[in-house]
Formats: structure tokens, sequence, C-alpha cells
């Protein structure tokens, strides 16, 4: 006879048996539907087009520094568009949005106000000062922040106005650098002004002014054009009488060429000297290569040449042509204004204002950052020279010290080199980290894989030991019932 206990062992065993034959089955395979949709990529974010405008003469006499402006603001949107950037959780594609306001001051608050209709998120604009100061009353009523990579009159950010910045120095810095540069080189003791009556020309003209006074030197009294003179030989003709050693005009190309042109022609020796808005390649067609060797002029920031590569680069490849001028500085105007969006994560100018005031941020002309009222800090100023019939550098003015323009680049060049090594250097420690964590975790990997492997024996060990017990128990069930049957 079989024992209760073995019988209730027989019982076990054959449940045991049904429970690994069910285990065995396997498991029913998901829908095609339901794994497809498990396995769809998330879906993408909503795109949304926010418009940054771009204000300068396109038309005129000054219109190649106007195209020149828009190229560089253009390449910083294709390059963020082509980055895909998401702001709030969607994808923006920026549109930049050309205006143009003629060189013309009572055309400013107008393009002001057609960007204001089309609900610009940002503006980076314009180019002269005259134009600049009446429009960013517009901006700053409609809450628009507003960048300028060429605006250099002081009152421009002496008004107030918190959404009003520039990315270029003041008049009463480049006046001070470029008159400091013609006395100490060329130590004029008599010296003529003359401006062309705009915010800019006539703004310049008057720090220029100052500075040679400060300096010790006798100015003439001041003779003024307009933006749009073309014939100087009366001004020019009295000026000869009184010999100046030196004559500096504030005004654009498309007026100082002529300016210059008629001087030599009416047998003026004078240095002529000229601010950023006359410093362009422009001169030596309008005034002619023999007429315009010697000029000297000034920058209110760095030099194109100076620009970082990666822009000058970029910038020939898009147009085909060489930066002129501003383009290095609207190109960062356009930038910044995008990275404070993405700072504040919000492309609203009320909410990336903060951002944009406070933001440190290294573009195609140095490294960046504005004061309380919005002016760029430690800007520099470069003096040029045509010699030979080429417009180049000659020196690099900051913070009233001048630096010779190749000791500058080679300072320069060490810095980045500095850089790069200690960027380098942060890569092979991130590289060693990242080693040290992969062996880490192949060690744990390892034991983890151990640790399963020995569950498994163990668990093998104990199925067998069970399934002989089973077996035993089965096979004394049979016999019991053999022996039920034969009785």
């Amino acid at each position: 006879m079989i024992s209760l206990r073995e019988l209730k062992l027989g019982a076990v065993a054959v449940a045991v048996a049904l429970g690994l034959a069910a285990c065995s089955k396997e498991e029913p395979k998901p829908e095609p539907a339901k794994e497809a949709a498990k396995d769809a990529p998330p879906p993408a974010p909503q795109e949304i087009v926010v418009k940054i405008g771009h204000a300068a003469p396109l038309t005129g006499g000054i219109a190649h520094l106007g195209k020149d402006n828009e190229n560089g603001a253009r390449l910083a949107v294709e390059q963020a568009n082509a980055k895909g950037i998401t702001i709030g959780g969607k994808k923006v594609r920026f549109e930049l949005v050309a205006e143009d306001d003629e060189e013309k001051p009572d055309k400013g608050p107008i393009v002001a106000q057609k960007f204001a209709d089309a609900k610009v998120a940002g503006v980076v604009g314009h180019l002269n000062s005259g134009v600049t100061i009446p429009a960013s009353a517009v901006y700053n009523q409609a809450g628009i922040p507003m960048v300028s990579g060429s605006a250099t009159n002081p009152k421009l950010t002496e008004q107030g106005f918190k959404n009003v910045f520039r990315v270029v120095g003041r008049d009463d810095q480049q006046g001070p650098a470029i008159a400091s540069y013609l006395v100490a080189e060329f130590k004029p003791k008599t010296v003529a002004v003359i401006d062309d009556a705009t915010a800019y020309g006539e703004g310049l003209a008057n720090e220029v002014e100052k500075s040679l006074k400060a300096s010790g030197v006798n100015v003439l009294p001041r003779e003024r054009g307009t933006k749009d003179t073309r014939d100087w030989k009366a001004i020019l003709t009295k000026l000869r009488g009184r010999q100046p050693d030196a004559i500096f005009y504030g005004g654009m190309d498309a007026t100082g060429g002529p300016l210059l042109k008629q001087g030599r022609e009416l047998g003026i020796k004078a240095v002529f000297a000229f601010g950023d808005g006359a410093c362009t390649e422009e001169m030596k067609k309008l005034a002619g290569e023999k007429q315009s060797e010697g000029l000297i002029c000034s920058q209110a920031g760095i030099p194109v040449q100076a620009a970082s590569k990666d822009f000058l680069e970029s910038y020939k490849t898009k147009f085909n042509v060489d930066p002129i001028l501003y383009s290095p500085f609207t190109f960062d105007a356009t930038n910044l204004l995008i990275a404070a969006m993405q700072k504040a994560d919000s492309v609203d100018p009320a909410k990336y204002l903060p951002a944009l005031a406070s933001i440190k941020h290294k573009g195609a002309s140095g490294d960046i950052e504005f004061d309380e009222r919005g002016d760029r800090k430690d800007a520099e100023m470069t003096i040029f020279t045509i010699k030979e019939g080429k417009l180049g550098p000659v020196a690099i003015v900051k913070a009233g010290r001048t630096t010779k323009f190749e000791d500058f680049m080679k300072a320069a060049e060490a810095a980045a080199a500095a850089a790069k090594a200690a960027m380098g250097k942060a890569g092979e420690a991130v590289s060693a980290g990242a080693a040290v964590a992969k062996e880490g975790a192949e060690k744990a990997v390892d034991a983890a894989r151990s640790a399963t492997s020995q569950a498994l024996d163990s668990a093998k060990d104990v199925a067998g030991k069970a399934a002989g017990e089973a077996k035993e128990v089965a096979g004394k069930v049979v016999e019991g019932a053999k022996d039920m049957v034969n009785k």
C-alpha cells in the first residue's frame, strides 16, 4: 500500500509537471498594429516661424555697405536654421525680413513701425546713427529688442531705452582713437574738420575736434556739407589757403571719396583722415588709387581681417565676395538675438530681453557683453591706412592703449592656441573619465553575467532534484496502482 504522504507527493509532482509544461509554451505575440505603434518614433515638435528684421540702405550711395550688413544677418539666420533649433518645445525656423531705410532719418521710424506690424521678434539695424536713433523710439514703444552692428553715435544708448544695444564702439571712443593716432604719428599743428551734417558725421567730427583741441592742436572753424554732397571744391579751395596739416572728414565713403579726390586735384598735401563710414575699399575707386594712398581712417571695432576664420570662410562661400566692413557685427547681432531666445527658452521679446542684456557671447568679432546702457564692453577701435594700394589695419586702440596690429594678432593667436589646448586637455579628461566608466560598466556586466549563470546552474540543480524525486514518487504511485489492480 502507498502511504498518504506518497500520494500527496505524487499529486504535487503532477501539478509541477503541468506547471512546467504551461510555462514552456510561447507567449502570444503582440498584434502587428500594437507592435508598430510601440516602435513608432515620437511625433516631431511643432514648427514655428520667428521673424527677425534687418534695416539698412539697400539703394543709394552706400547700398554696398547696407547689403554687406544684410549678408551678415542672413548668414546667421541660415546657419541657425541648419542647426534645427528648438525653443519652448517647438522647432523654430527663423526668417529674415529685410527693409531698405534709404539712409533717411524720416524713413527709419516708418520701417520700424512696419517691423512692429509684422510682429518681428527682434531687429538688427540700422546702419546709420541718424536713422537708428529715431527708429529706436518706435522699437522701444513696441517692446522689440534691437541690436545695431554699425550705429556709433553715443545718443543711441543714452536715451534710457532698455531694448537698445550695439555691438560696435561709440564715437566718443572712436573720435579720440583716430585723433590720438593722427597726433602721435603725424604731429599736425593745424587741422581742418568737415562733416556731412548727419548725426553720425557731425557726432564723430565733434569728438575728433574735442580730442585734437585737448592735445593742443589748432582746429580751424568747422566746414559742412551733406550726405549727398559730391562737389567739395569751394570748401577745399578755402581750406587750401589756410594750409592745414591734416583734414578730418566725418561722413560716409560715397562723399568722402570725392572729397579726397578733389583735394588732391587742388594740390592739397595734408593728411586726410576719416571715420569708419569711409574706411572701406570703395575709397580707392571713388578717389583713385594714387590720390587715396596714405589716407588714415578708423573703425569702431576689430577689422574684418581679424574676424573669426569660420565667419570669413562661410561668408565667402555663401556670397562669393569678401565681407566689406560691418557684416561680422550684424552676424553677431543676429546670433545674439537667437542666443538670448535659446537662453530664455522663449521667442517672446519681453521674456528674452533680460537674457539679451546679461548675455556673454563668443562671436565672429570677439567676446561680447553689454554694459547697463546697452553698449559693448571694452570695444576695440582699429586704425587703417592705404599703403601701396591696399587698405589695411595698422593699430588697435583699446581702453586708451594703442597696440600695433601685428602684435594684436599675435596675442589673439596665442590666446586661441591656449584656449584650444585647454579644450584638448578637457577633452582628454572627459575621454579618460569615459574610459574608467566604461571599464566599471564592463566589470559590472561581467559580474551580473556570472551571478546570473550561477543562479541558473543552481536552479537547474534544484529542478533536477525535484524532477528525480517526482519520478521516484510517480513510480511508486504506478506500482501501488498495479498492486491494487492485481488484488
